[in-house]
């Protein structure tokens, strides 16, 4: 008999977990040739906590974003967004741990499909999910693991198409961006957001 075990990461409880079901394992890590795309525009936004809100409501409201997932960082601020994001009109799915894997499904097929052109997501949509055509990645919170960021950004600039991410960095967060830029390898250029993005 042969055990295979594939995982896009390998958390020490997966590695317990390996050692526990396996016989001599043989492990085999497939590295990308870079950390980020190349295709990805990256963009750091300094902002308040409650700027954040008006900011991306801005940011939907714009031609060029045709279809943006927005990345946060626990299930509570997930439902709390889409819930505003709905009452403003904004055509969007959550994806979270909380929902249903059938009806996760139906919400990535929607988006995949144009029907929704917000999706809403916990990292559990940061990994495994591939989307052609998403225009927008926005991390509403910047995440805690750095290799949350680069699997965030990643759903954007696939394919040979070019797409943008923008991370909000905040009062509760900034402190974040030091162990994204080491795993980068580079420096994130941090901006305050266009003026007209705070209208």
């Amino acid at each position: 008999r042969q055990t295979l075990l594939f995982s896009a990461t390998f958390t020490q409880d997966i590695i317990n977990l390996s050692e526990q079901w396996t016989y001599k394992p043989i492990k085999i890590e497939i590295e990308p040739e870079s950390v980020a795309t190349a295709n990805v525009d990256q963009k750091v936004y300094l902002v308040s906590a409650e700027q954040r809100y008006k900011i991306l409501l801005n940011l939907l409201r714009d031609e060029a974003a045709t279809s943006v997932i927005v990345f946060a960082n626990r299930r509570d601020q997930v439902r709390h967004l889409y819930e505003r994001l709905r009452k403003a009109s904004v055509p969007c799915g959550v994806l979270s741990g909380e929902i249903p894997q059938n009806k996760r499904t139906r919400t990535l097929e929607d988006f995949k499909r144009g029907k929704l052109k917000v999706l809403v997501a916990t990292d559990v949509a940061g990994r495994g999910i591939h989307v052609d055509g998403v225009s927008h990645v926005v991390n509403y919170n910047l995440p805690e693991d750095p290799d949350d960021y680069v699997h965030r950004i990643g759903r954007t600039g696939r394919a040979g198409a070019t797409g943008t991410s923008i991370s909000f960095a905040s009062e509760d967060d900034a402190f974040l961006l030091p162990d994204i830029e080491a795993l980068l390898g580079e420096r994130l250029e941090c901006e305050h957001p266009p003026e007209s993005l705070l209208a």
